[in-house]
């Protein structure tokens, strides 16, 4: 795991000269993860927050309270909705025989969150290592602000070569392409069922009751409901006379207010994802199919480039050795690309004639 997150660090810190795969992909691993650690490192930080529990019980040390509280988890009485109508904050009552929701997930939200960052970036450590830097290797010498003419002449060459030598052999490497964008997807939509269940059920429609929600002072409010701001704890101890006593005490859990932003931050986030994932997901569906949609990207892409050339490669390409036309069309300069073109529709139409 730390293997892999060193592997992120770089990639969030390194400029690529090479781009192997697209914004719908970076969305993933780069902003995904960046806002996840983030909020990994917020949720840790005493500096906003200050400490994460403080309860108050007369006669037991806070900083033994804090931490028995903090580890036995603390509770609030869903039914106790009407502050100022015996209760004194929403949630807060003697129990009674109502039913009491237990809260403790607070313990294990910074490993969640990083637990999640590292997720978002497993397609793309998945898809890194297969694709083994070919990209890069192809376009070597090419992709700097500027090429020589010799130099130019000569890894164009042998670009061309090394493409037409293995023309036809290319659609795995699109497939496995095709597949780590398929984990993209999976992916967040397993995140999204799998904070609901961590959250205890309330994940998946959490913002819209937050914003359907009419928020006044008496009212129980969805945000108390997950992430209460004052709860209960019962801490148990030997009298004076040898018996048992119960003692409640009244927590207070300010890391519940970041807590609450954060998972309305990632619900938007995570829906919103999903939707273009699975939307770049069409898309890519359809490049596989369809080689007439495959030319018409080709031409929107390399604008400088002669189209009835590109229709000519396209009609002897396959969805992977489109698919690698398409990465060297982001990645080279326009002209180069458009010289590059121009010598590979002649030698693939010799080899055609």
């Amino acid at each position: 795991m730390l293997g892999l997150f060193d592997s992120a660090k770089s990639s969030l810190l390194k400029l690529e000269t090479v781009t192997t795969d697209n914004p719908v992909f970076r969305l993933h691993y780069k902003v995904t993860f960046a806002i996840l650690v983030t909020f990994t490192i917020l949720v840790t930080s005493k500096q906003y927050i200050g400490d994460p529990i403080d309860c108050i019980v007369e006669g037991i040390s806070p900083d033994i309270m804090d931490t028995y509280c903090w580890i036995h988890s603390t509770f609030t009485v869903p039914e106790a909705t009407k502050v100022g109508q015996a209760v004194a904050h929403p949630g807060v009552k003697q129990p009674d025989e109502e039913e009491v929701m237990y809260h403790k997930y607070y313990q294990w939200v910074v490993f969640m969150l990083f637990f999640q960052a590292m997720m978002f970036y497993i397609p793309r450590y998945i898809w890194k290592t297969a694709e083994k830097g070919r990209l890069s290797i192809m376009t070597f010498s090419l992709t700097v602000p500027i090429v020589d003419e010799k130099t130019k002449t000569e890894r164009l060459k042998l670009l061309r070569e090394y493409y037409v030598g293995n023309l036809g052999k290319y659609n795995m490497y699109g497939l496995k392409f095709a597949f780590c964008e398929f984990l993209n997807f999976a992916n967040v939509v397993f995140q999204i069922y799998f904070t609901d269940v961590f959250l205890g059920g309330h994940f998946r429609n959490y913002a819209p009751y937050v914003f359907s929600f009419q928020r006044n002072e008496t009212d129980y409010n969805h945000f108390a409901k997950i992430f209460p701001i004052v709860s209960k704890c019962t801490f148990h101890r030997f009298g004076a006379s040898g018996t048992i006593q119960r003692i409640d005490g009244l927590c207070v859990l300010p890391v519940n207010i970041l807590n609450e932003k954060i998972y309305l931050f990632l619900w938007i986030w995570f829906v919103t994802l999903s939707i273009i994932s699975g939307l770049a997901l069409i898309y890519r569906l359809i490049t596989l199919i369809s080689p007439g949609v495959r030319l018409s990207i080709l031409q929107a892409i390399a604008p400088l480039a002669d189209k009835k050339e590109l229709r000519g490669i396209n009609q002897r390409c396959q969805f992977g050795d489109w698919f690698i036309l398409n990465r060297l069309a982001k990645n080279l300069d326009s002209h180069i690309y458009r010289e590059f073109v121009s010598n590979l529709y002649e030698q693939i139409i010799g080899i055609k004639a």
